[in-house]
């Protein structure tokens, strides 16, 4: 294993290659807060959060700067509302999400999690109440993110639940359309959620996890890019066994100082240490993309033959790299392709290269799912139904995590643009297959059963 020596001469030699830990995440237990009273509710949440995270922004930066390595993002996740605030009216779960967003400017943090709901197998009262209330909570507030599991390996699909999430995605739109539908970019759709995400807006604290824990997301894809550059100089012979190996040891270092980094937070905070999870997940800063990864291994664009087989690769040596690295290696552990946060992938979608169709086809081996895709403003619910119905498919049949965060964007059409701002960057509108048409498949509802994998005692 590394010595923190050898982690400090890494951080020195990768500095100018956007290696950082993309966020350091405060998981808190809510569910001792629970309470029929929605005052004492409001309360007892507000004095939780505001007692644990207090320290959280001024001990990153101050680790941060002792290691020189920026803690870009402080996050907060909670435990499932729907569960928390079971007894809740859905305006009442509004209300949840206004003190959760006003003790997150309170302690100073970027995003706060776990408006959740976990609905693979059923929806309990809670749960309903919560997904009627996510287009208001959402539109409302500017810290809150939101995840809803629809999926899993164990239960199957909850159609029902996917066709309720496709009318709260159009309406969450409308409800922000002057901001290109932002409020959709807060919400994830999931199959096989972990309990233990950093990054947002996936990020809940599980009902397994402890009273408060530290769980770190570390990134780093120009520092990957950068890799494969030096050795392609050095040897242009290499052979992609080889260049597995090189993202393996790469991403050994990265998680190497991630772990680093959320040991020292967590005992600066008197806090249980969690997870790091790797994930190359990029921004829209030049220099900080996952699609500019496959330019380097000698593909024209994300999104041309080649693409699945490359990302395979590049996900398969990143998580090996990882679990070598750290025996507390979890969340998501792999690579993203969120297309409008990545400017290159941004523009493999503008130019034609890369489309829906690809994308769910590559989200088989990815880290995640569909994510960040601007859709046309008048793709119907049903559709947006469909969709997710397909992701998390894939994420069921295969025993792995996927996601969805659509945003149709009112009043645009494919090939317009789509602006989100921020770290959410902005995108080229994706044309959908049958978009405006109804489609009676999903409007069946039920339970699609799990896949026989599922019995596995």
């Amino acid at each position: 294993m590394l010595t923190q020596r050898e982690i400090l001469s890494t951080l020195e030699m990768l500095k100018n290659e956007n290696l950082d830990v993309r966020t350091v995440t405060l998981g808190v237990n809510l569910l001792d807060c629970a309470s029929h009273d929605i005052e004492i509710l409001k309360d007892q949440i507000h004095t939780r959060i505001s007692h644990l995270a207090r320290n959280l922004v001024s001990v990153c930066d101050q680790i941060g700067q002792k290691y020189g390595i920026p803690v870009v993002n402080k996050r907060i996740a909670v435990s499932p509302i729907a569960v928390v605030g079971a007894s809740m009216s859905s305006s009442q779960m509004v209300d949840v999400a206004r003190v959760l967003d006003a003790v997150a400017a309170e302690v100073d943090v970027d995003f706060i999690g776990g408006f959740t709901a976990l609905v693979e197998k059923g929806i309990a009262r809670g749960d309903r109440a919560l997904i009627e209330a996510l287009p208001h909570a959402l539109a409302n507030t500017e810290r809150v993110c939101a995840s809803v599991n629809v999926a899993s390996t164990k239960a199957g699909i909850n159609m029902d639940a996917i066709l309720l999430m496709g009318k709260a995605i159009k309406k969450a739109a409308d409800l922000t359309a002057k901001a290109d539908g932002i409020a959709c970019a807060k919400l994830c759709v999931f199959a096989n959620i972990p309990q233990d995400i950093p990054f947002m807006a996936g990020a809940y604290l599980g009902i397994g996890e402890p009273d408060a824990v530290i769980n770190v997301g570390v990134s780093g894809p120009g520092v990957v890019k950068n890799a494969i550059d030096r050795a392609f100089e050095s040897d242009s012979n290499l052979d992609l066994g080889q260049i597995s190996e090189l993202i393996k040891k790469t991403a050994y270092k990265v998680t190497r100082v991630g772990e680093l980094i959320g040991q020292e937070v967590a005992n600066h905070l008197n806090i249980q240490f969690g997870v790091v999870d790797l994930s190359l997940a990029p921004t829209p800063n030049v220099g900080d993309s996952v699609g500019e990864i496959f330019q380097s291994l000698g593909l024209l664009s994300i999104g041309v033959p080649g693409t699945t087989a490359a990302l395979a690769l590049i996900n398969d040596a990143v998580k090996k790299g990882g679990a070598f690295a750290s025996s507390r290696v979890g969340g998501l552990s792999g690579a993203f392709i969120p297309v409008s946060e990545d400017l290159n992938i941004s523009e493999a979608a503008r130019s034609g290269h890369i489309g829906l169709e690809k994308l769910e086809a590559i989200t088989a081996v990815c880290s995640v799912g569909l994510d960040m895709i601007a859709l046309p403003g008048d793709t119907t619910e049903e559709t947006i139904a469909a969709i997710m119905a397909d992701e998390m498919a894939i994420g069921v049949i295969n025993n792995k995590t996927t996601a969805t965060r659509l945003i149709p964007v009112p009043g645009k059409k494919a090939g317009d643009n789509a602006y989100f701002g921020g770290l959410l960057g902005q995108s080229t509108i994706i044309p959908v297959n049958n978009g405006r048409n109804p489609n009676p498949f999903v409007r069946h509802g039920g339970l699609i059963p799990a896949p026989i994998r599922s019995l596995t005692n």
